[in-house]
């Protein structure tokens, strides 16, 4: 199976075809942006979307194999603080950054950024290419995005204020709406829709994505009525590039080495190393349409470029960390549900 799938996914350049789509989408909202009726179509399509993906995400989630991961609980903790901690402290220290480096709205989607949830699929997948923990890197990410239900609005409140909508009633109605009603109703009804999930894995998936390809475009949509993309220079993209990389080469650097001066191991270190430097584009992109409007487009963008950078990364690290000198002891236990190969990096 390996030999089949290598010559999809370049060892230096893991380029993750969705990210291609996802541009194509932005490329038709600019050329062809929804306005008028077209655009209250594809915002009420766009709100159902979003209540789907967090329905099809709390059906999904298995909390009774999260909560059996809880034996490795200063893992996870440890996981959660750089998802939630130190992401976004790292956040904040870029305000210095705003306005002379970073657009206020840059700044803003950067910050956003770092309040989003881990990712789970990828995680996972670099994981088991480097012969780290994978059991620990499945219920790691099953955590973060547990956890990011509530903590990513509830932090972009706090942090972002008006950006994202800040503390008022209308943004926490539609935050419990659109993101927590849908989730637990999932979580609730997945005793006897799970089968039907399984089932039917490849179409949703196809359902997943598309739902996500119709958020963007109606973000990007929403953002060229408004002439916001005007704002957006060339230079500027290439700041937001130097910062983003800035960004993920600090989580990287202080997951790994903070990991060993907190006594892990190598092979939990290389789980809180992958799962604690990432950020779940799936789960950020509908959230980011929730939080911040017309606003969105913005936010959507830093998390986009970050996505595939982190993909093209930590495909080089992975690779080398599973040639580490030190890897002489026995391998670690692996999960039978992981996937084994880079053809299980995906958007969440």
């Amino acid at each position: 199976m390996s030999r089949r799938l290598t010559p999809r996914l370049p060892s230096w350049l893991p380029i993750d075809p969705y990210i291609l789509a996802l541009l194509g989408t932005v490329a038709l909202a600019a050329l062809l942006p929804a306005s008028g009726r077209a655009a209250d179509v594809a915002g009420g399509a766009s709100t159902g979307a979003v209540a789907l993906l967090f329905f099809l995400y709390g059906a999904r989630l298995s909390t009774r194999e999260a909560l059996d991961g809880l034996r490795h609980w200063r893992l996870h903790v440890t996981v959660l603080a750089a998802t939630f901690v130190v992401f976004p402290l790292l956040g904040l220290a870029a305000r210095g950054l705003e306005p002379a480096v970073l657009t206020p709205e840059l700044y803003s989607g950067l910050l956003f950024l770092c309040l989003v949830p881990s990712t789970i699929q990828s995680s996972i997948a670099f994981t088991s290419m480097a012969r780290g923990n994978v059991p620990a890197a499945i219920c790691a990410g099953s955590f973060s995005s547990l956890a990011g239900i509530v903590l990513t609005p509830l932090l972009a409140a706090l942090l972002l204020g008006g950006g994202a909508g800040g503390f008022s009633a209308d943004s926490l109605l539609r935050i419990v709406l659109q993101l927590l009603v849908p989730f637990l109703a999932g979580q609730l009804l997945r005793r006897w829709v799970s089968g039907f999930l399984v089932r039917h894995k490849k179409v949703l998936g196809h359902v997943d994505r598309g739902s996500i390809l119709l958020v963007v475009y109606t973000a990007f949509s929403e953002g060229m009525n408004a002439g916001v993309w005007h704002q957006v220079t060339p230079v500027r993209l290439g700041a937001l590039l130097a910062v983003e990389a800035v960004l993920l080469a600090a989580m990287l650097t202080l997951t790994w080495f903070g990991a060993k001066r907190l006594g892990f191991g190598r092979a939990d270190r290389v789980a809180i190393q992958f799962a604690g430097s990432k950020k779940s584009l799936a789960a950020g992109l509908p959230m980011a349409t929730v939080l911040f409007g017309a606003q969105a487009s913005f936010a959507v963008l830093p998390l986009m470029l970050f996505h595939q950078m982190q993909l093209m990364v930590c495909a080089v690290i992975a690779k080398r960390r599973a040639h580490d000198p030190d890897h002489a002891a026995p391998a670690p236990r692996r999960a039978t549900s992981a996937p084994d190969r880079p053809a299980a990096l995906r958007t969440r």
